[in-house]
């Protein structure tokens, strides 16, 4: 049972990640700017392998991060913490 609901999670993060792969692409931002988004959501996919409940909450405060504006800490070349 436990196995079916991991392949749900899966199945929406997957989704998910396709859905902000293509909100970045169209973002009108400089290419610096969508290159660190793409490589966070790239760590996130990546990170999806060990811990997904883990992944799909990284990727709840990325796109929330992107769609408030890609605020200032997170530029790149700038850290906010450990988990983004």
């Amino acid at each position: 049972m436990e196995r079916d609901g991991q392949l749900e999670l899966y199945d929406r993060l997957a989704a998910r990640l396709r859905d902000a792969h293509r909100t970045v692409r169209a973002l009108q931002v400089p290419e610096d700017v969508r290159q660190a988004l793409t490589r966070k959501l790239l760590i996130i996919t990546a990170a999806a392998k060990q811990d997904l409940p883990g992944a799909a909450r990284r990727l709840d405060r990325l796109m929330e991060d992107v769609d408030a504006g890609w605020p200032a800490r997170d530029r790149p070349g700038e850290r906010r913490d450990a988990t983004s």
